[in-house]
């Protein structure tokens, strides 16, 4: 009898070792302590490529994940301790996949954006660097409709990039 709660006494502190030593931690934010709310403008749009509202799509999108991860109050210039700033550089559709009866079968919209990410508090930039993202889209059926929702995905890549970056120094 002894020897059987010895084993579970044994066993207990080996399972409470493995749980221990395998907790993931994950503060969930890297943003300096003094940063509470991001202000952010609405994305520039220098790709030349007639696209209607781009800079707004990525703008409204990359405060909805603001809103969505809620670890930074989005907020007015005014009362900001971040600014958030962007170009959109780059917006490309190129044939992606040629079918066997050299017709273009799929295609590739790739976009490239500028980001500035300041911390007014301290009046230092923290990072200026480019994020980029494509989604292929088949071409069939409503090409529109299908090119329109590649370039909705490839937003929601790259503004879920940046905020990662924002929030967790990615």
């Amino acid at each position: 009898m002894e020897l059987n709660n010895f084993i579970k006494k044994i066993f207990a502190i080996i399972l409470v070792s493995l749980l221990l030593s395998c907790s993931y931690s994950f503060t969930g934010s890297s943003v300096p302590p003094h940063i509470k709310t991001v202000y952010v403008s609405v994305f520039q749009d220098r790709t030349n490529s007639g696209e209607f509202n781009l800079g707004d799509r990525v703008t409204k999108q990359l405060i909805q994940k603001f809103l969505d991860d809620n670890s930074l109050t989005v907020s007015s210039l005014n009362n900001a301790n971040a600014v958030i700033s962007g170009t959109i550089t780059t917006l490309t559709d190129s044939p992606s996949a040629i079918s066997a009866k050299e017709q273009v079968s799929s295609r590739r919209i790739t976009m490239a954006i500028q980001v500035v990410y300041k911390d007014v508090v301290k009046k230092q930039t923290v990072f200026d660097k480019s994020f980029s993202d494509f989604t292929e889209y088949i071409v069939s059926g409503d090409i529109n409709s299908a090119r329109k929702k590649a370039i909705d995905d490839t937003i929601n890549k790259i503004t879920e990039n940046i905020l990662l970056g924002v929030v967790s120094n990615w």
